[in-house]
């Protein structure tokens, strides 16, 4: 198993971005992301936890290997 390095929100939006991810709303320091049936929400933190991370990956339909290729 990857073991994934820590991320900002902004690091995570920009890998989503290239995962065909586009922005839907922003709602303070929360942006909302949608690719066809798959939606999720990434706050702007400096560092996501681990568990906010995997979270938001598994609502994306991504594994830990896929974020790590496009980062």
């Amino acid at each position: 198993m990857a073991k994934i390095p820590g991320l900002s929100g902004d690091d995570l939006i920009k890998a989503l971005k290239k995962a065909g991810f586009r922005f839907v709303r922003q709602r303070g320091i929360h942006i909302s992301l949608e690719n066809g049936p798959y939606r999720t929400v990434v706050p702007l933190h400096d560092e996501l936890s681990r568990g906010t991370l995997l979270a938001i990956l598994k609502q994306c339909g991504l594994s830990k290997e896929d974020l790590l290729k496009l980062l």
